[in-house]
């Protein structure tokens, strides 16, 4: 069992790495096609496209206003979508790896341990499951018809960085992968230490697991940060049993991956830019067409 003061300093902790890693991955692949970023406008970037991931629906504003970000500190607009591109080049094949891995690690363990009980609270709740999935349905095809997407450029990375991948150094492309481990690791372990506070500790293994699922299942939800399903498959048990705190650990979860992004961002993005400037894009955003 972990102390609370303990795992707060400690997801704390991993916030700042994280910002850390994503922003000198940011610089890096910036550099590489020579442009390169202040430390400040690299975390800037990357805050504003966390909160606009949070707060759209099947995260469209992300990459819009990550662009954005980078043009407003004169990045030109093609190494702007190029930074981005190769991000997305170099991330997937992270996720899909840690996620491959620690399926054979710990998927037997999961099954065992945790998949009954996950199973029991899907059996309790299930009205909710059944009404978070089709308020998803619902959210996915208004999306879809309404017709606002990313531009194109961001709305196919790989087209558009084939094109550049042999002019890209590989030393900068393989740090950025390595980068990733650390961004997918640091996210990962901020549940399981929270789980380390309950009065009983669910196994390790299920729990990073379940943690690295309901973080990365965000990415194909449609709802803004998977709000719904994520939420009810946590307090269900997906990454181990939670008892009487559930409610707390969602909370301080939601707190750590999801509230500081989008406050920090919001935040960032008012003193970088000004309020007139993002109440405009507001607007046009939740305006008409």
């Amino acid at each position: 069992m972990l102390g609370t003061l303990e795992a707060h300093a400690l997801c704390a902790a991993l916030v700042l790495i994280d910002q850390f890693a994503r922003a000198l991955r940011l610089r890096l692949l910036g550099g590489a096609l020579g442009h390169p970023l202040r430390w400040r406008d690299a975390l800037v970037a990357n805050a504003i496209g966390d909160a606009a991931c949070a707060v759209t629906p099947m995260r469209i504003g992300g990459e819009p206003a990550r662009l954005g970000a980078l043009l407003r500190v004169g990045v030109p607009a093609t190494a702007s979508v190029i930074v981005i591109a190769f991000e997305v080049v170099t991330m997937w094949p992270v996720i899909l790896a840690g996620g491959l891995a620690m399926g054979i690690w710990f998927a037997p363990d999961w099954l065992e341990q945790t998949a009954p009980a996950l199973l029991q609270g899907l059996t309790r709740a299930w009205t909710w499951f059944v009404l978070a999935g089709a308020v998803s349905v619902v959210i996915w095809l208004g999306v879809r018809r309404s017709g606002f997407a990313a531009p194109r450029p961001t709305r196919h990375p790989w087209r558009r960085a084939r094109v550049y991948w042999r002019r890209m150094p590989r030393g900068p492309l393989l740090v950025s992968a390595a980068l990733g481990f650390v961004n997918l690791a640091s996210r990962t372990a901020i549940l399981p230490i929270l789980m380390a506070t309950l009065p009983v500790t669910p196994p390790l293994g299920p729990a990073i697991l379940g943690s690295f699922a309901l973080l990365y299942s965000q990415l194909a939800l449609p709802t803004p940060a998977g709000a719904g399903i994520v939420d009810l498959g946590l307090l269900a048990g997906a990454a181990g049993n939670t008892g009487a705190g559930g409610l707390a650990l969602l909370i301080w979860w939601r707190f750590y991956t999801t509230f500081i992004g989008v406050a920090l961002g919001a935040w960032l993005a008012i003193r970088t830019f000004g309020w007139g400037a993002v109440r405009g894009v507001v607007g046009r955003r939740s305006g008409p067409g």
